[in-house]
């Protein structure tokens, strides 16, 4: 209980006499008064107790498999299935109870001999009444004649953007080759809590490989490539030697009641870092079919190849009916139908020609017979058609009646086309232009760009280039020569020009200037730019040191974690312009096989994920500023770089005393001493 201080005083029998009734009325009536609401009394600020185990902790030479744990008072377990492990690793999932004043323990796997076994309960166990928590605690017993005690902790973040990874297992290997990750359960586990940090109890002194395994299939080694891993690449010999620290005992959330210099144990290596990836799926197959649009259907992989499948119709001939069309990973093949004919039959059946891995991992001929279907029926896209031209015949009586203007052919549909032109744009921005469906032609002599000089419009040179992915990199390394030219087939385009800052412009194309794949010209439209002035923006410049000759590509991004900009640089010098004002966050990728893109690891061909770090400060732009800066990726530990603001797995609230007879002591006016 809370200790109150009191002040002695005396009174005589006389006073005392007189002062007896006064004082039962005013019991009574402050009775009366709290009738509502009762003071129970002092809060339990207590946490429960380890009163007792059988076996006893670091209890020798155990044989049993059923445990028990004492308390001083009734105790629950929280999230015991996501908090509690036993090590070493269990095949079968021990049975963990709380009974009232006790935990019991009932594991069906057999007891190893001379054996350390913990049970980290983690901060899973607290009290029943005021969820006071007993903290870190882990129940230790041996099957030998000693107990191994060292410890080994660290952190486990995603090797791409630097998230620390929760749930993770993460363990220990004595035997030191690479194949025994891939076919032995780990020696020793833990699981990482929402911070990515672990700790590995009981270890015995050796040497040691660490893993990290997002086990999906429950063995405890890495089985499937589709699990996320991660592994040291250097091994660890663990040891322990006397040290002091600092703990501060606080008197209410606010007041510091004491601090001391208590003397423990600490255990090496503390500060482990492993990068958790998943290895790229390579095994290749064929994922679905899909007809969104009567007009193309979409055949989807989940791997790329160079070879394209071959499709032959089964209702339908196939020859020159399609015109094929794939993404830059070649994984998704878009087959858009040339003949109406076959836009109009629902149901496609078709034999497809691929390549497919099979069990040895090789890549051997498949063929699959498909019905592909179309997801809106013809008999249903007739009606819609002549909704249409019901509604437009409405329209055009309508005109005629009040005498106007009107057409007695309904027009074929324009091409549909959609332009992303702001009217202010910065300097380094471009116009795209977007289809829905491959282009047939393009005609650039009618397409027009002005620019306002004064009051008057002068023609203004432009370039027009698709927009895939090769491209996006090279117009952010300012590459203008190299990019792609144009070809059929493109569905989105970038619209380049000087773009001066200040200067208006007028972005203009002709009727039939774009012609679609089924014919349709795009109808003549013009949209008016405006490019935002140098002083609306800032630049960073930075320079990073240690990394030169290297290719690197730095991402500068939003509060929101997102990349706005990207620099390509073989210098070390990273410059972003045109940066408007606010808050932003930097990211690195040493780029060593120069993609322009992070590439994962893959740990059965003894490849690393591509090293990333994080600017471990924000950036504060302000227009017409200039933010200088020199930045050494490698001064700040990886599980320090990565700033709070952008983190998105945040740390989970620990569980503390509430420190609520201190409230309860301040409303009553006296002194309030925290037990020790």
């Amino acid at each position: 209980m809370p200790i109150v201080s009191h002040h002695r005083f005396t009174l005589s029998r006389h006073t005392l006499c007189h002062l007896l009734p006064l004082l039962l009325v005013a019991t009574i009536l402050s009775a009366c008064a709290r009738m509502g609401q009762p003071d129970g009394g002092w809060y339990d600020e207590q946490p429960p107790r380890v009163v007792g185990a059988e076996p006893a902790e670091n209890a020798t030479g155990v044989k049993s498999k059923k445990l028990y744990i004492y308390f001083s008072e009734y105790i629950k377990l929280t999230n015991a299935s996501e908090k509690v492990i036993v090590s070493p690793p269990q095949m079968e999932q021990p049975e963990i109870t709380s009974q009232g004043k006790r935990i019991a323990i009932k594991l069906a796997d057999s007891l190893r001999a001379n054996t350390t076994y913990t049970v980290d309960f983690s901060d899973a166990i607290s009290d029943n009444n005021e969820d006071n928590p007993l903290g870190n605690y882990a129940y230790v017993f041996s099957t030998g004649d000693n107990i191994d005690s060292l410890e080994v902790s660290g952190t486990v973040i995603q090797a791409n953007d630097f998230e620390p990874v929760k749930g993770i297992l993460v363990g220990l290997y004595s035997d030191l080759a690479d194949s025994a990750f891939t076919s032995l359960p780990m020696l020793r586990v833990a699981r990482t809590d929402a911070s990515g940090h672990f700790v590995i109890r009981g270890v015995a002194p050796g040497s040691y490989r660490v893993y990290a395994l997002q086990d999906q299939d429950g063995n405890y080694f890495y089985s499937q490539k589709s699990e996320m891993m991660a592994a040291l690449p250097d091994t660890i010999t663990p040891s322990a030697f006397p040290d002091v620290r600092q703990d501060t005992l606080w008197r209410d959330t606010l007041h510091i009641q004491k601090i001391s210099r208590v003397n423990y144990t600490h255990f090496m290596p503390d500060n482990l870092v492993l990068k958790a990836f998943t290895a790229p799926q390579t095994d290749r197959y064929l994922v679905k079919q899909e007809r969104k649009d009567a007009n193309m259907f979409s055949l989807f992989f989940s791997y790329g190849s160079d070879t394209l499948p071959v499709v032959r119709g089964l209702n339908f001939d196939s020859d020159h009916a399609f015109f094929v069309q794939s993404n830059d990973r070649r994984d998704t093949i878009n087959y858009w139908l040339r003949d109406s004919t076959l836009i109009n039959q629902d149901t496609l059946t078709m034999a497809v020609s691929y390549l497919k891995t099979d069990s040895m991992g090789r890549l051997m001929p498949q063929t699959d017979t498909l019905q592909v279907l179309s997801k809106i029926p013809y008999e249903r896209r007739l009606k819609l058609e002549e909704k249409n031209r019901e509604t437009w015949l409405k329209n055009q009586n309508r005109l005629r009646r009040r005498g106007l203007r009107y057409d007695s052919i309904m027009p074929r549909p324009a091409l549909d086309m959609e332009w992303a032109a702001p009217s202010a744009m910065a300097p380094d921005d471009n116009v795209l232009i977007k289809f829905r469906e491959p282009l047939l032609s393009i005609d650039t002599t009618k397409i027009h760009l002005y620019s306002k000089i004064d009051t008057s419009w002068y023609r203004s040179p432009f370039k027009l280039v698709p927009y895939n992915e090769k491209n996006q990199r090279l117009l952010m390394q300012h590459r203008v020569d190299s990019l792609d030219t144009l070809s059929s087939g493109e569905t989105t385009f970038a619209l380049i020009g000087e773009w001066r800052p200040g200067v208006e412009y007028s972005v203009e194309t002709d009727s039939g200037a774009f012609c679609g794949l089924y014919g349709e010209l795009s109808e003549a439209k013009k949209q008016g730019v405006r490019i935002n002035r140098d002083d609306q923006y800032a630049t960073v410049l930075m320079s990073i040191t240690g990394f030169e000759g290297r290719h690197l590509v730095v991402d500068l991004l939003n509060s929101s974690g997102n990349v706005v900009k990207t620099a390509y640089t073989d210098n070390g010098k990273a410059n972003f312009y045109y940066v408007k004002e606010g808050t932003y966050y930097m990211r690195m990728l040493v780029d060593d096989n120069n993609n322009g893109k992070w590439d994962t690891g893959d740990f059965n061909l003894k490849l690393a994920p591509e090293d990333v770090y994080y600017y471990p400060r924000k950036l504060e732009c302000r227009a017409k500023w200039d933010l200088t800066e020199t930045w050494n990726p490698r001064s700040v530990p990886l599980q320090n770089q990565k700033p709070e603001a952008i983190t998105k797995q945040k740390a989970e609230k620990k569980k503390a005393i509430q420190q609520r007879n201190a409230e309860r002591a301040k409303k009553l006016g006296i002194q309030y001493i925290p037990q020790m």
